[in-house]
């Protein structure tokens, strides 16, 4: 990861939208963690990446890493993932990331929406088990919204990135049985909703709803793709 240029990416988010930062203190600064958040806009995953007090290697649909954002995705550290099939180089990558000591960020809904957290893949639970990462929900407010489908939000526009409390995780040898992955993925799909919750009534903010004309088909960030491998190994 490129990590000198991560405080100047991080400027210009700064500049560009009222950015706050809640729960920071709550972030594990060593050993492997897994960010888990809900999702509602496309910025959602380079702020997780690049504004945080650590970096973070989050798993990025491959369609993303086409022509010049590729680049810089690659630069930033950011792992592709196929949307549509099993894709065990990212999920090995990801461990990798985490048994080296590192962060690595899931999306559980899977793409883009409300960001109500209604139903979590199992991907985060599989990566946490499999290392013994602390998961570290987050919540993200303001990124796009209510009943807009933009790329970013306007300049100027309040953005809200909060920490919840860690899940601590103990490590589970092969093989992971299905109902101890079932079990962590409802715990991080409630912890992830207590923090949005949490973030909600402190500033008084919305989610923006769903997505207009979405058919809901095109993920954009997680490990959607490995949620019936994370409940067989």
């Amino acid at each position: 990861m490129l990590h000198g240029l991560r405080p100047a990416f991080a400027g210009v988010i700064n500049r560009r939208w009222k950015v706050e930062y809640r729960g920071v203190d709550r972030v594990p600064m060593s050993g492997p963690v897994v960010m888990v958040s809900n999702h509602i806009g496309f910025l959602d995953g380079p702020m997780m990446a690049i504004v945080g007090p650590r970096p973070v290697h989050a798993l990025t649909k491959r369609e993303l890493f086409a022509g010049p954002l590729g680049a810089f995705l690659h630069g930033a550290g950011q792992i592709p993932l196929s949307r549509f099939e099993p894709d065990p180089l990212a999920i090995k990558t990801a461990v990798r990331v985490l048994r080296d000591g590192g962060a690595a960020g899931v999306f559980p809904e899977g793409t883009r929406g409300d960001g109500e957290m209604v139903t979590a893949a199992r991907g985060a639970a599989y990566l946490a088990l499999a290392t013994g990462a602390t998961v570290l929900p987050m919540s993200f407010l303001g990124t796009r919204l209510a009943g807009s489908d933009a790329t970013f939000p306007p300049a100027g526009t309040r953005i809200v990135v909060s920490y919840g409390s860690p899940l601590a995780v103990e490590q589970q040898g092969w093989p992971r049985r299905s109902d101890q992955v079932r079990v962590l993925t409802e715990q991080i799909r409630l912890a992830i909703i207590a923090t949005v919750a949490e973030a909600l009534d402190a500033t008084g903010m919305e989610l923006p709803g769903a997505i207009p004309d979405t058919d809901g088909t095109s993920p954009d960030v997680g490990p959607a793709s490995e949620s019936s491998k994370a409940g067989n190994d």
